[in-house]
């Protein structure tokens, strides 16, 4: 029987240990996030009548509460500006805004050539391909209400890197709903 070198077997089982130490790293990525998410929720709590939901992962702080009217529901369809920021630190600015369809907050900065890109939002929230983190935060909406939509990588992109938004990052949805149907 042939002997394999020691070194070769070491190597062997560093890779099959490879997979858990990645999760338990990425699992450590999103802990940290959630001590940024906590601290971000409790500085726009700060805001007289905001009230923060939790839902399966995401929270929604709003900031505009509206007390009539219909709540979304998971098959409903919403229409919304929103700006897109990842949260890297504790707070969100224009240095962390990824995307926006909300003309004020592009402000005069974002000199576009296509003017669609400002064009509301209008998504059925049981689509395929919503991204869950987002698609949970707005369960409950109603129209009229601002609010900030908040979760850590692991209900956004994952490790994914998807456009100007990096792997593993917690994200701040600042959604300003227009209109809702529950059909």
């Amino acid at each position: 029987m042939k002997r394999r070198p020691a070194y070769l077997l070491t190597v062997l089982a560093a890779l099959t240990l490879l997979p858990a130490c990645s999760k338990q790293t990425d699992q450590q990525i999103y802990d940290a996030q959630e001590k940024r998410i906590d601290t971000f929720v409790a500085s726009a709590l700060k805001k007289d009548g905001s009230y923060a939901v939790y839902n399966r992962g995401s929270i929604r702080v709003v900031l505009t509460p509206v007390e009539s009217g219909d709540s979304l529901r998971t098959d409903g369809v919403v229409s919304f500006y929103y700006a897109l920021y990842q949260l890297s630190s504790t707070s969100i600015s224009a240095s962390n805004l990824i995307a926006t369809n909300n003309r004020d907050v592009a402000g005069s900065s974002w000199a576009l050539s296509d003017e669609s890109v400002f064009d509301i939002e209008t998504v059925k929230l049981d689509e395929s391909g919503f991204v869950e983190g987002l698609k949970n935060g707005l369960v409950g909406v109603k129209t009229g209400m601002e609010c900030y939509i908040v979760f850590s990588g692991e209900h956004g992109f994952g490790d994914r890197v998807l456009g100007q938004i990096p792997g593993n990052s917690a994200l701040v949805y600042h959604v300003w709903v227009n209109s809702i149907s529950n059909e």
